[in-house]
């Protein structure tokens, strides 16, 4: 039994949160129904995000509502607060949230108290000050922006093959991809597999007259699953007329050209940053002690270092690899330990509620697993490495047996089943992004400014 009542906030629905609540209201099953505990979820949005299949989801392999876990239904014994977290001051116990009424409600943000925090609101994406960025790149970190991509991949297809002008349809075939992580390389293989395919059903588009671009400022990619296969993978690219720019930068996507610091220059409708990611800006507004990469510095134990009650994971926190030869080394912010953390995270709360010692997070880094289209994958798992169709298999497998839940497994299983027996989607449905576009101009009126001129494009 718990020592006393304890009122359990988590800031964060992503692998961190959804895990630790999840492990939570199984341990303290007995306690929140007497009352005795409370655990209260704030999330910006009602979802978990399984990133590891966005690539599939953008390629059209996955429905998008099955990439998403929808957390209410997995958490039926906590509080899931559709909000954001803006500030915390943990000396106070106490967090400043906006839901989606706040505004309407017109009384500003409300202030939530609690006796044990949980920080885990992930990371935001990692941008420069390049000109042109903001106007015109597209990230690749959500469901939204994934299934945005392929709407935009298609429509630009379609605008190639209904213009008379080159220069217009050189712009909208030539596709450029900035960062050589996961991200950014899967995203990369899975739509340029998928826009391959989709030529077939035009009849003045051919696979030679896409051009992908896959711009790495270091000097490898997927380094996650070493040297050899970070090679292999360049060359797999490249044989698919991929081209592929290590040690080059990404410096203007201003007026759509985009310039590269090799000084090549390609007119492009399609700029992805997938340039890594930073700490998110929560952090930098709480009174808990940060690195200096602005994480949240904490111990073996997952406890935020040198405060009580306060506990962290994942992206936001630099947690000990004690498994490590060399001292000082920190845990890679990877989705292969999110989980795992969020699951000791969780027994070492458990086991401060009810006074008994905390257990270290230790586990050995196993290797990864990178999809490059449909058949083809790289692999670098227990020291052995594997390429094309097995590695490709081998990531279906581990995804599948880690996403959460029975009912999604079962799903994805049945869509990856039923798009090996049929042919695949090639419809873009860009107007789902702006739906009262087209009733606006019926109306009389004009489209908002979030609408763009056609009511059916997604551009």
């Amino acid at each position: 039994m718990v020592k006393e009542r304890a009122r359990i906030l988590v800031v964060g629905g992503g692998y961190v949160g959804m895990y630790t609540a999840l492990r939570l209201q199984q341990k303290l099953k007995q306690e929140l129904a007497r009352g005795e505990a409370e655990i209260t979820v704030v999330t910006p949005d009602p979802y978990m995000t399984y990133q590891p299949f966005l690539p599939e989801a953008a390629a059209g392999s996955i429905s998008p509502r099955h990439v998403v876990v929808p957390l209410r239904r997995v958490l039926p014994h906590c509080r899931v607060v559709v909000g954001e977290v803006t500030a915390v001051d943990h000396a106070k116990r106490s967090a400043t949230l906006t839901t989606l009424a706040t505004d309407e409600e017109g009384t500003g943000p409300q202030q939530l108290t609690y006796d044990e925090l949980v920080l885990a609101p992930g990371s935001v994406s990692r941008t420069l000050p390049i000109p042109g960025l903001a106007d015109h790149a597209i990230g690749f970190k959500t469901v939204e922006e994934a299934i945005g991509l392929r709407n935009h991949v298609i429509e630009q297809m379609d605008i190639a093959s209904s213009t008379r002008d080159p220069a217009i349809r050189d712009a909208a075939l030539t596709f450029v991809f900035v960062g050589g992580g996961y991200a950014g390389v899967e995203a990369l293989g899975e739509l340029e597999d998928m826009a391959r395919y989709t030529t077939r059903y035009y009849h003045n588009v051919e696979p030679g007259d896409l051009k992908w671009i896959l711009v790495e400022a270091s000097d490898r990619i997927l380094p996650e699953v070493g040297a050899d296969m970070g090679r292999y993978t360049v060359s797999e690219l490249r044989r698919r007329n991929i081209d592929v720019r290590l040690d080059t930068r990404l410096e203007s996507c201003a007026d759509r050209v985009a310039v590269l610091s090799d000084g090549a220059r390609f007119p492009t409708r399609t700029v992805v940053w997938t340039a890594g990611v930073k700490p998110h800006p929560l952090l930098a507004a709480t009174d808990l002690p940060l690195t200096a990469r602005g994480r949240l510095k904490c111990t073996p134990e997952l406890a935020i270092d040198g405060v009580t009650h306060a506990w962290a994971a994942g992206d936001a926190a630099a947690v000990p690899d004690v498994t490590a030869d060399e001292p000082g080394k920190e845990t890679a912010p990877n989705a292969q330990h999110a989980v795992r953390q969020a699951k000791a995270l969780a027994d070492n709360i458990v086991r401060s509620l009810r006074g008994e010692p905390l257990l270290p997070y230790s586990h050995k880094y196993v290797g990864s697993v990178a999809s490059l289209g449909l058949h083809k994958g790289v692999a670098h798992v227990y020291g052995r490495k594997l390429k094309g169709y097995p590695a490709w298999f081998m990531h279906r497998a581990y995804h599948l047996s880690r996403v959460p839940t029975f009912n999604r497994k079962a799903r994805v299983l049945a869509e990856w089943t039923l798009s090996g027996l049929f042919k695949r989607e090639i419809v873009s449905l860009g107007s789902l992004e702006h739906p009262r576009a087209e009733f606006e101009l019926a109306a009389g009126g004009k489209p908002s400014d979030e609408s763009p001129g056609d009511p059916k494009g997604s551009s």
